[in-house]
């Protein structure tokens, strides 16, 4: 096992040559798509970098669900995903679970590096501290959903340690109500120990950090989707998503030690 200096300018130093290197490469393709393959080559591209980051990081995932939609054929409806939030890798998780399009905090766009390539797949940025950029979200949101698209969200609105799912955030459950979409409840655990958590420390302390780490387990329960129905409020939908939420937490927390999960 390499020290853990070593190791730290390792990963760190791959982090950033491995995305400013797919990133332009990815720009050329998308150029050369066409509109209906466009998502298809995104959601490539973005499972691809997503999974070298996981095992740059020496992050095992352990996935239990079925997030796929299941063909090739036309997706019925847009897909909201909500997960519990604890930590940036979180979101290489999700990425390579799902594909789709992210909702990240705005400075991440202003980023060298990261927040060219959040940029160019398409991420939807939000300031929750100003009403007209979480409205011009909600706005994105529902044009993404209202094409058949897969949106990212962690609605608790940033990172938080251990099992307890907060609160969630209802503003882009409106976009759901919407669209007919659904929602799809992801819970996230790591091992104990891992050291994974984004808590009170900047993104580049927080990827120094986890870059020294010698590596961690994460469970992934993806349940079922929950089917907007007429009427419903967006407050309500938040809490029923919340409660799904936590109870795939419970799960995965149950699991992360088992090699029952596949």
């Amino acid at each position: 096992m390499l020290p853990t200096p070593v190791r730290r300018s390792v990963r760190v130093a791959g982090f950033v040559g491995v995305t400013a290197a797919m990133a332009p490469v990815y720009a050329a393709r998308d150029a050369l798509s066409s509109s209906r393959s466009r998502d298809a080559v995104r959601d490539r591209w973005l499972r691809r970098w997503s999974s070298a980051m996981l095992r740059l990081f020496a992050i095992e995932v352990a996935l239990d669900g079925a997030p796929d939609r299941g063909s090739s054929a036309a997706p019925a409806r847009g897909r909201l995903v909500v997960a519990n939030h604890r930590s940036a890798i979180d979101i290489g998780v999700l990425l390579r679970t799902f594909g789709g399009h992210m909702v990240s905090r705005a400075d991440l766009s202003g980023w060298p590096v990261l927040g060219r390539a959040a940029r160019s797949v398409g991420t939807v940025f939000v300031d929750r501290s100003s009403t007209v950029s979480g409205a011009s979200a909600i706005r994105s949101i529902r044009n993404i959903l209202s094409s058949k698209g897969t949106v990212l969200l962690f609605p608790e609105g940033t990172t938080f340690e251990g099992d307890v799912v907060r609160p969630f955030h209802p503003g882009s459950f409106i976009a759901a109500l919407r669209t007919d979409a659904d929602i799809v409840p992801v819970g996230i655990a790591y091992e104990r120990g891992s050291g994974a958590a984004f808590i009170n420390e900047s993104f580049l302390s927080h990827l120094s950090r986890v870059a020294g780490a010698p590596g961690s387990r994460v469970v992934v329960r993806v349940g079922k989707p929950i089917h907007v129905e007429p009427g419903v409020r967006a407050a309500a939908l938040a809490t029923q998503a919340h409660d799904a939420v936590q109870a795939l937490v419970a799960e995965a927390r149950a699991h992360v030690g088992a090699d029952d999960v596949r």
